[in-house]
């Protein structure tokens, strides 16, 4: 039987359990959030009909940037900017959504 004489080594141990445990709890947070992160973009890809690829949900985002700056050029009355906008926005997701 070994007697634990030593205060450094409980303390290190101590000190070692209290990193596992933080360690393993981000672990844990992060499992979450990567799951939710999966299923989330999953359901909007197969919503819109496209593929559940990084590149694609990129190119949907920016087609509803480029509708958002059309509208906001029609929103200052900028209508051959919002008109080319909105027709480049439109034109993008409708090459993308099956």
């Amino acid at each position: 039987m070994h007697v634990n004489t030593n205060p450094f080594e409980w303390l290190g141990q101590a000190f070692g359990t209290l990193v596992r445990l933080i360690v393993d709890g981000l672990a844990w947070v992060f499992d979450m959030l990567s799951g939710a992160s999966t299923a989330f973009v999953n359901g909007f890809s197969r919503a819109l009909g496209v593929d559940s690829s990084i590149l694609s949900i990129a190119f949907v985002v920016l087609g509803l940037f480029l509708i958002y700056l059309g509208v906001s050029a029609f929103i200052r009355k900028r209508f051959i900017g919002g008109i080319i906008w909105l027709l480049l926005g439109l034109w993008l997701l409708s090459t993308l959504i099956r």
